[in-house]
């Protein structure tokens, strides 16, 4: 099925598939941002629900940052939110409910704001107080826009002192290159004997997933559950090791010793040696009590890399199983029912 391009045409209606492979061509995009002096604030808190959050658990990982950071996945806001602090308020659509209330409470806190969006109410309010908007470029989804939304972070935080390290445009550029060569490897066209994607999307189907990471690949195993679950309408989990060693562990001990999942490992030699040593010990002695996990060891040359190599894969694989699961990969009836609803 995942070779037959006319099934893959015909179900990939907004051709999620071409979107994928072109999301490294988002790292190059410049955005036009007013330079601003942040040498006061103390903090970072970044107001955001789903995809719109993904590309700041990147940056919370790659490069991360010199000061207390914070995502907020809510209407309401930390209690320590002072003038001093930087708060960031993203909605692909601008739309989000949760994120305008956050915002709101941050106005109310004298906070230093800052506006991402695509449009919608967030630029609305953003051009009424005057504060600082930056403009998505248009995308299918807001999953699709993760690497804009990661290069408009970088650009605005680039040159604050407030991440660990800078990463270059000369840095993008060559990461935009790599992702783009390795997804070649990952395209329709490439036959399932010799198509990573495609293999894990197959033996994923009909299971329910769970995704492990160490801490650093954590913001890749979420986008992996948020993929599987948008783009494949799959039910999916994520958690990190080594917390998982103190109690997730233990579940999987118990009957029946035949059980309905996938485990996908995502690992990379960034991870703590200690946390390489707990995923090694783990499929050991959980050996026939959980599934025999599938190994996706991340590829690059740097932290950045290895990142979003890894979100790249999962973002084939949760399409591939989409299309087995005989659905469109690209919307999310549901969420917008759901949203209509809350009105």
């Amino acid at each position: 099925m995942l070779d037959d391009l006319k099934y893959i045409h015909e179900k990939d209606a907004q051709d999620a598939l071409g979107i994928a492979a072109t999301q490294p061509q988002q790292l190059k995009h410049e955005f036009t941002i007013a330079q601003q002096d942040y040498s006061s604030v103390t903090n970072v808190v970044y107001a955001a629900m789903g995809g719109s959050a993904l590309a700041a658990t990147i940056i919370g990982s790659a490069p991360g940052f010199r000061v207390p950071f914070e995502i907020s996945r809510q209407y309401n806001i930390p209690h320590y939110v002072t003038d001093k602090t930087l708060f960031i308020a993203a909605s692909y659509s601008g739309n989000t409910e949760e994120t305008i209330a956050a915002l709101a409470e941050a106005e109310k806190k004298n906070a230093r704001i800052v506006v991402i969006s695509g449009g919608g109410k967030l630029q609305e309010i953003a051009e009424k107080n005057k504060h600082l908007h930056i403009l998505l470029p248009k995308a299918q989804q807001p999953r699709y826009a993760v690497f804009y939304n990661l290069k408009a972070l970088l650009q605005l935080l680039n040159g604050t002192s407030l991440l660990n390290e800078e990463i270059s445009t000369s840095d993008l550029q060559k990461t935009a290159a790599f992702l783009e060569a390795e997804s070649v490897k990952l395209l329709p066209t490439v036959a399932i004997a010799k198509n990573p994607a495609k293999q894990l999307a197959r033996e994923c189907m009909g299971k329910s997933i769970v995704v492990y990471s160490g801490p650093f690949l954590a913001p890749a195993a979420y986008k992996w559950k948020i993929s599987f679950n948008e783009n494949a309408k799959n039910v999916a989990w994520f958690g990190t090791l080594p917390e998982f060693s103190h109690n997730e562990f233990i579940g999987w001990s118990s009957h029946p010793t035949v059980k309905p999942y996938i485990i996908i490992d995502l690992e990379t030699s960034y991870d703590h040696p200690q946390v390489t040593k707990r995923f090694e010990v783990s499929a050991r002695l959980l050996s026939g009590k959980m599934p025999q996990p599938h190994v996706i060891r991340a590829s690059g040359d740097s932290q950045l890399q290895h990142m979003l190599w890894t979100i790249l894969m999962g973002d084939f694989v949760s399409i591939y199983l989409g299309l087995l699961n005989g659905q469109n990969p690209t919307p999310v009836d549901l969420v917008e029912k759901m949203k209509k609803e809350l009105v």
